[in-house]
């Protein structure tokens, strides 16, 4: 039996992003009941506001030079846990 999946957000506490962090988790879990084994908030400092999926990096706010769009990071999500999901509204438009 597989583990499922670990999301992590890593937030900074000098920049109070906690209820940003809390938000983008509890949307998360709501989107992912099943699927999403865990959501961790992880306090950092120095203005990190970054998100993992089992390690892997999905959106670094320093890196990527902003905070990630909620409906982009539930599509960066879904294509490496649910695949052939369905996010609704918030979906990619047919192409």
């Amino acid at each position: 039996m597989s583990r499922a999946p670990r999301l992590e957000i890593e937030y900074c506490t000098q920049c109070r992003w906690l209820m940003r962090a809390a938000w983008t988790a509890q949307e998360l879990l709501t989107t992912f009941p099943k699927e999403l084994g865990e959501v961790a908030l992880v306090p950092s400092t120095g203005g990190i506001f970054d998100i993992s999926l089992d390690g892997e990096m999905l959106w670094s706010r320093k890196a990527e030079g902003g905070f990630i769009e909620l409906p982009l990071l539930k599509q960066l999500v879904r294509d490496r846990i649910a695949p052939d999901r369905q996010l609704g509204h918030s979906d990619r438009k047919a192409e």
